[in-house]
């Protein structure tokens, strides 16, 4: 059974369009007021401040996404909270030199060289070890799950009471995932958590989801609202809601987003399902997915695309 508790909030926030002054979410630059790092951190505190103040409780960073472990540890370090639970990533380096307009903003490495770097990173920059430490999207063709080095600093972490796993991307989330469930160092498997891509357009990675929370692991599902594609902001940027996904929201009585969000909890495999708001008007709007029941069958009938089209759209979206 996984360890998340029974009844702990199951909405998170995760940091990706905060920490950073370009992001791939619709609309994302016009969501900042600024984009120098003061700016950022205002912004981030701003939305941090919302989501406490409304029960949430998880939290995802990543070594990649700018400076949002930093702002992430000032935040809880100047406010004091103690009971709030930290997913970081390793595996990408932030490269922009925070320039919307770079032509690279993060470089893949899933060496070991990279992860005895960035995991003392981390922890300075929280201000503690965060309780979740994903591998941030390991895929087959990586090589992560294959390195000998990696995982036995994964399974010494584990040791240490870290929860280490994986974030999964790209169309063979699945395999992916069902592969790292068969890594085994010294007789057991070091992993127990996963964050992965599953909303009503990419549903693929579903199944092999629920291995995995059958298997113990603590399931976060990211970009529910696949970067603002199941928003009010439209699908794949052309500005108009899929009329399906209108409809349910109109409804509830809830916006787009929320009926995408609301989608992910009523998956029972879901132990945490972020928002990746960038304001706190938009965290309210994701928020309310909590407060209505959406039946996730009739609407995954009418938005599923096929996997390859989905990714291939995403890695279209601009940085803004």
């Amino acid at each position: 059974m996984s360890p998340w508790p029974p009844g702990a909030p199951r909405l998170g926030l995760g940091l990706a369009a905060l920490g950073r002054p370009g992001y791939i979410n619709l609309g994302h630059g016009a969501d900042l007021p600024g984009k120098g790092v003061d700016d950022l951190r205002v912004q981030t505190w701003a939305v941090l401040d919302a989501a406490w103040a409304a029960g949430v409780r998880y939290f995802d960073a990543a070594r990649s996404y700018g400076r949002a472990e930093v702002f992430l540890g000032e935040w809880l370090q100047e406010r004091g909270h103690t009971g709030a639970v930290i997913g970081s990533k390793w595996g990408y380096t932030y490269v922009a030199d925070w320039r919307t307009e770079a032509e690279v903003h993060e470089v893949k490495t899933h060496d070991l060289a990279t992860l005895a770097r960035q995991w003392p990173e981390t922890r300075a920059a929280l201000g503690r070890a965060p309780d979740l430490y994903l591998i941030h999207s390991a895929t087959l063709d990586s090589g992560v799950l294959d390195s000998a080095g990696v995982l036995s600093k994964l399974a010494e972490l584990a040791g240490q009471g870290v929860r280490v796993g994986l974030s999964t991307s790209g169309p063979g989330q699945a395999q992916t995932l069902r592969r790292a469930l068969a890594v085994q160092v010294d007789g057991a498997c070091p992993f127990g958590a996963v964050q992965a891509t599953w909303n009503l357009l990419e549903p693929s990675a579903g199944p092999a989801l629920a291995e995995a929370h059958a298997a113990g692991w603590t399931v976060v599902v990211k970009e529910a609202v696949a970067n603002g594609r199941l928003s009010a902001r439209g699908l794949t940027g052309q500005g108009d809601v899929p009329p399906a996904l209108q409809d349910a929201a109109h409804a509830l009585g809830v916006t787009p987003d929320a009926v995408a969000i609301g989608a992910a909890l009523a998956q029972p495999w879901a132990d945490v399902v972020l928002s990746g708001a960038g304001t706190p008007e938009q965290l309210a709007q994701n928020l309310a997915a909590q407060r209505v029941t959406v039946n996730a069958a009739p609407l995954l009938a009418a938005l599923t695309q096929e996997p390859a089209a989905y990714w291939a759209a995403r890695s279209a979206l601009p940085w803004t």
